[in-house]
């Protein structure tokens, strides 16, 4: 079986890059938060179905993204989920938040976010950001 992402997922992010040629690495559409989306190439789908070496590749990933989130785009805290009930495809969310964000203190999850798009010159930042913590690990999508 040939691995594709979810349309959903498809429709509702903007691909950026591949890393370790096997974890996709999208960004919601919405520009309102820095909202990161991994999704391994798996038949898996649950986190913890992985096997261990996996698992710990991705986390290893996710931890990247959450301290960049942090560091580069100042956020305060970055919440990260693996709910897989509405797209059932193994897919992390990694969010970055601040005090007065637009559903903070609630989660994200159901909530109308205010329109915010990213322009051309605003994916290639974030395109870049993640070539230089990941290098030549990090694969970009155009």
């Amino acid at each position: 079986m040939t691995w594709s992402l979810h349309p959903q997922l498809d429709n509702d992010c903007m691909q950026l890059g591949v890393v370790d040629n096997f974890c996709h690495i999208l960004l919601h559409k919405n520009a309102s938060l820095p909202w990161f989306l991994l999704v391994p190439e798996t038949d898996q789908l649950d986190l913890c179905d992985l096997d261990t070496e996996t698992q710990t590749q991705l986390m290893g990933i996710a931890t990247i993204i959450h301290q960049e989130i942090k560091q580069s785009l100042g956020c305060d805290r970055v919440n990260i989920g693996a709910l897989g009930l509405v797209v059932p495809q193994l897919h992390l969310h990694i969010i970055g938040r601040n005090e007065g964000d637009a559903t903070w203190p609630a989660p994200v999850w159901g909530k109308t976010l205010p329109p915010a798009t990213y322009d051309v010159s605003q994916l290639e930042a974030m395109q870049s950001l993640l070539f230089g913590v990941f290098g030549d690990r990090f694969l970009r999508i155009s």
